[in-house]
């Protein structure tokens, strides 16, 4: 072996901090990386780029959000069933003084006299409900 030293050196720098990446840039780096003769270490080394970039370029420009594109979601279609129009409740009988109308949710109506008990009506409007 010789003492010689080498005339020859290699020079590795790092961009430090964040870098700004045209369109146009990711689009060449995801060619070198997955074009027909494309490499992905090759293209890190070449372009200075972490893989994980690489992948994330790859995947917003197969959405079209590389380009600033999104796809539109896909139409779906859903069955529908017609039926038959709601009935019209019934007409709601005039007020008579002194009576109280109640109207359940299932549609019985129940007319009582004001002095009506109220525990008995309690009752009663249970029973009407189950």
């Amino acid at each position: 072996m010789s003492n010689r030293m080498s005339s020859r050196i290699e020079v590795v720098s790092r961009v430090s901090g964040r870098r700004r990446w045209t369109v146009e840039q990711k689009l060449a780096v995801l060619r070198d990386a997955f074009g027909p003769d494309g490499c992905i270490r090759t293209a890190v080394e070449r372009h200075d780029v972490g893989s994980g970039s690489i992948y994330t370029w790859r995947r917003q420009a197969m959405s079209g959000e590389l380009a600033g594109v999104r796809k539109l979601a896909e139409p779906a279609f859903v069955e529908v069933q017609i039926g038959e129009p709601p009935a019209l409740p019934a007409p709601i009988a005039p007020l008579v003084p002194g009576l109280i109308g109640i109207e359940l949710p299932s549609g019985i109506r129940v007319s009582v006299d004001a002095t009506v008990d109220a525990d008995v009506l309690s009752r009663v409007i249970g029973a009407l409900t189950r």
